[in-house]
């Protein structure tokens, strides 16, 4: 009958745009491949992950609505932002590696010569819906336009706080490369990045960019934005390895015995960007704490102490129902307990991380004080770096 539409093509016509799309094709054929999915998912390093609250829903909502937390899960005055402009950027890094935290999970690396955009986030929302969801608790330090030419953007993810439409729309009339984790492609190129600017890698592969190495590592989360979870796109962290530098971004994650394995053979790191926010015991698996963020630093430094530790996803979306502050609080507790360097900028404040490093805990002057003692990790000796291994035999040779 002319004119007729089924009911799905119907439903398809009202699907929003921010939903993306669903693997087909040659790609779901490689999905189906990896080595990481069975029994039509994705598996998690590990073991089963649960990737719903767990526990009571009633108890969840009753702390999650709570009037005098609500309170605290938000800044009371503005949050500070350095304006970063193009002159901040524009000349190379003194020591060749610099990092500009720009809110959230969104960092912009120049490294040896090489400028590398993770997880960029400049929409109002991290939902599919401009007029609700997550909002922004502070603004984007610059805007995207302003930001200068970027060789490769970095997606750990399909999650609407790591891969944002109107971003990718944006960086799509560019000429960036994109690294993406298997099937993440699909939602790319629904939005108009072409295919031939794609590295879609699984698990342990690899691309090269100009002079970097991209691996895409494990990661234990999920995936997912519309309405029906398909967990037919992956999720990772990434390692980006220059002549002279080598930097880790996690992603999402909850805390595994897998950063053990990355760091042994991938780092040691100048600088790692640890997840350290939106955590909570109804969600133990897929998000970690500070002290769990940290532990994950000291795995991928081969147990001990090394390079520069920055916390991410926090300070920027209301996500969880801990206290806005207290990621930065215990992650600087978590740092000082085991004597890593740990670098808190605002948001947009470029810094190198073998330079000064920025360490004042901003947050203070616009939230509420939290006194607690804070869980932090201890540093074992069943952790020993390579260094300390080789020492270690020299004396028993001796």
């Amino acid at each position: 009958m002319t004119g007729f539409r089924s009911p799905s093509s119907g439903l398809r016509a009202l699907r929003p745009a921010a939903f993306g799309a669903d693997p087909s094709g040659e790609r779901m054929a490689r999905i189906r491949r990896s080595p990481h999915f069975k029994n039509g998912v994705f598996q998690n390093p590990g073991g089963t992950t649960g990737t719903r609250p767990s526990g009571s829903a009633v108890e969840f909502a009753k702390l999650y609505f709570d009037k005098e937390e609500r309170a605290r899960r938000a800044p009371e005055g503005t949050v500070p932002v350095h304006p970063t402009t193009l002159a901040d950027i524009a000349r190379p890094p003194a020591t060749g590696l610099r990092l500009t935290w720009m809110g959230h999970s969104s960092v912009l690396a120049e490294i040896d010569g090489q400028r590398v955009l993770f997880d960029p986030v400049w929409g109002e929302r991290c939902s599919p819906f401009s007029f609700a969801g997550p909002k922004r608790l502070h603004p984007v330090p610059l805007p995207l336009a302003a930001l200068g030419p970027v060789d490769v953007v970095v997606i750990s993810h399909d999650h609407y706080d790591h891969l944002d439409l109107p971003t990718i729309k944006a960086l799509a009339g560019t000429d960036t490369l994109f690294a993406v984790p298997l099937g993440v492609g699909a939602h790319l190129e629904h939005w108009g990045v072409s295919a031939d600017r794609l590295r879609e890698l699984d698990w342990h592969e690899a691309t090269k960019v100009g002079g970097l190495t991209l691996t895409a590592t494990p990661a234990r989360h999920f995936c997912g934005r519309g309405l029906r979870n398909t967990q037919h796109t992956l999720w990772a962290s990434w390692v980006v390895a220059g002549d002279e530098h080598r930097i880790y971004h996690s992603g999402d994650t909850g805390y595994f015995e897998g950063f053990r394995d990355i760091g042994a053979e991938h780092g040691p790191f100048d600088a790692t960007m640890i997840q350290i926010g939106a955590y909570s015991e109804f969600w133990p698996d897929i998000h970690m704490t500070p002290e769990e963020g940290m532990r994950a630093h000291l795995d991928l430094q081969g147990g001990q102490p090394h390079g520069v530790m920055m916390p991410i996803h926090w300070g920027t979306f209301n996500l969880a129902a801990h206290a806005w502050s207290e990621p930065g609080e215990w992650t600087l507790a978590a740092a000082g307990a085991v004597g890593q360097s740990a670098a808190v900028p605002v948001p947009g404040q470029p810094f190198e991380p073998a330079g000064d490093l920025p360490t004042r805990p901003w947050w203070r002057d616009v939230s509420q004080p939290l006194n607690r003692e804070w869980p932090v990790p201890e540093i074992t000796s069943e952790i020993t770096t390579e260094a300390t291994r080789d020492d270690l035999d020299l004396v028993g040779e001796g």
